[in-house]
């Protein structure tokens, strides 16, 4: 009977809130979730980061896709345009023409 008794002593010293089983379960809930969970908070934290990032990238690649199909539009529609890129992009000359690189440093 000593025993028993010791252990009520001790259950009396714990606070009321904290013999509540309702708020026991919400604790070992909690930490479960956020450190033993295969989906716990930190893991979607780190999804939602990389998904932010992500569609940041989608945005940014889906705006690059339109600038290009536009610049084709107008290689494939004005030959003048198409003679110009040539000339910057491949360094593309005439026969009787001479190409002179000025290079900054």
């Amino acid at each position: 009977m000593l025993y028993f008794g010791g252990m009520k002593k001790l259950f009396e010293k714990i606070p009321a809130w904290m013999r509540n089983r309702y708020v026991v379960v919400m604790v070992v809930f909690i930490v479960w979730m956020t450190f033993f969970d295969r989906n716990n908070f930190i893991s979607q934290y780190g999804y939602r980061q990389e998904l932010k990032k992500l569609e940041q990238d989608k945005a940014y690649y889906m705006q690059e896709i339109e600038n290009n199909t536009r610049q084709t539009s107008q290689l494939k529609s004005d030959p003048e345009k198409l003679e110009k890129y040539a000339r910057e992009k491949y360094l593309m000359k005439k026969q009787d023409e001479d190409i002179f690189l000025i290079v900054e440093e």
